[in-house]
């Protein structure tokens, strides 16, 4: 092999940031999911990712394609189709994150939070009531938890109530950053019982009186993705509408375990995808004569972000592997967020570096990479917050305030 000879991937069918091969772990049938999963990503979504991106909209167009790919729901067990491994769902959303992360998360919302909770936390009617045309993307879903004045403290600061009414929940209150809330048909809506003051949770169908979703203009990260205000004003929902199991803080928590995993399997995918284009870059311009990457400065930075990336994939891998042994604790789930947000950070400012003043053209797809990042590093609880959940899983003891 001559110096000017990459190494390259591992095989064929593996990505080149995927430096340690993880691929290799997936089963035949999983394989065949990823790589056709990874052609739609490449033939429909990439070729038009940054124009969905400047003009702020989302690429509702593709649901009927996305569904077609038959991965909505793969976590959960339908009566034709066992549940998937958390390491295949994980890496399916890390495909979507490594192309483009607004197509990736208006998936994940639909198909990892609002599908999560009605299968975790819904009664058995319920589940077979929506998750069937959920599964088939003729329902898409969101997920109602963040407020106007609440973020990491919703645990016990949620603002939206909720009063019983004969045969109806009387909902009032505001959600913000609600993605997939402006054409949503079912909207998955948190709120304390006035009654005993836990947090109940409910699903709120397009078109109940007393919904509104609103979508935030000005956001410039992720803003292919439609987050909106949701404003609830004596708005009626069905008892049947109360899932079964969601009665305190601590079984949303449940859901909130599930797809913090998958947040890193996000990260990860946006490393990837701002990674190869730096790489891709690196061989081709030319600076005094030579190609950027035979550059000390430009190796050690791919050296960098390659270690990030692989170090990453390995976390988000394990706690998947947990999670399929039905071992479920939020310490792992929070570890394995803040440690791969924090490391994306690094490799997309590294990625933007090698670019230069290219590097904030969108043209070259990385300033997009590097603005999508930074809703990473927030939502599902910021590096913070879990860290101290880390912290606590670690001593035993809290230290949230």
């Amino acid at each position: 092999m001559s110096e000017h000879e990459p190494l390259g991937p591992l095989s064929p069918d593996f990505l080149e940031s995927d430096f340690y091969g993880y691929q290799s772990m997936l089963d035949d049938a999983e394989t065949e999911a990823v790589l056709r999963t990874r052609r739609f990503l490449q033939d429909e979504v990439a070729p038009r990712a940054n124009e969905f991106w400047e003009k702020a909209a989302s690429p509702v167009h593709l649901l009927p394609k996305i569904a077609g790919l038959e991965i909505a729901g793969l976590g959960y067990e339908f009566d034709d189709r066992k549940a998937s491994r958390k390491l295949l769902t994980g890496w399916l959303e890390m495909e979507f994150a490594r192309v483009d992360p607004s197509t990736g998360t208006m998936f994940s919302v639909h198909s990892s939070l609002a599908m999560s909770s009605i299968s975790i936390l819904g009664s058995e009617e319920q589940r077979e009531r929506w998750l069937p045309a959920m599964r088939r993307m003729e329902k898409i879903g969101a997920f109602g938890l963040s407020e106007p004045h609440g973020g990491s403290d919703v645990a016990g600061g949620l603002e939206t109530t909720a009063r019983l009414d004969g045969e109806h929940w009387i909902l009032n209150g505001s959600k913000r950053w609600i993605g997939n809330a402006t054409f949503a048909d079912l909207t998955i809506v948190f709120a304390k019982d006035e009654a005993d003051g836990e947090v109940k949770g409910f699903v709120v169908e397009q078109g109940f009186e007393g919904f509104r979703a609103e979508k935030i203009e000005g956001k410039y990260s992720l803003r292919a993705v439609e987050n909106a205000d949701i404003h609830l004003e004596n708005c009626r929902v069905p008892v049947a509408n109360k899932l079964a199991e969601a009665n305190s803080f601590a079984d949303t928590a449940k859901v909130l375990r599930l797809t913090r995993g998958g947040v890193a399997f996000q990260a990860v995918g946006v490393m990837m995808g701002a990674y190869e284009r730096a790489v891709a870059y690196a061989r081709e311009r030319e600076q005094f004569g030579s190609p950027i990457a035979s550059f000390q400065l430009i190796s050690d930075l791919i050296a960098r972000m390659t270690a990030n990336i692989t170090a990453s994939l390995g976390m988000a891998i394990r706690v998947a592997q947990l999670q399929d042994n039905g071992v479920h604790y939020d310490e792992h789930a929070a570890l394995a967020k803040t440690f791969c947000t924090t490391r994306l950070r690094e490799v997309v400012g590294w990625a933007r570096e090698i670019l230069g003043g290219n590097g904030i053209l969108i043209e070259h797809d990385v300033i997009r990479f590097f603005a999508d990042a930074e809703a990473l590093y927030s939502y599902e609880g910021t590096a913070q917050i879990n860290n101290l959940i880390v912290g606590r899983g670690v001593t035993g003891f809290g230290a949230f305030v």
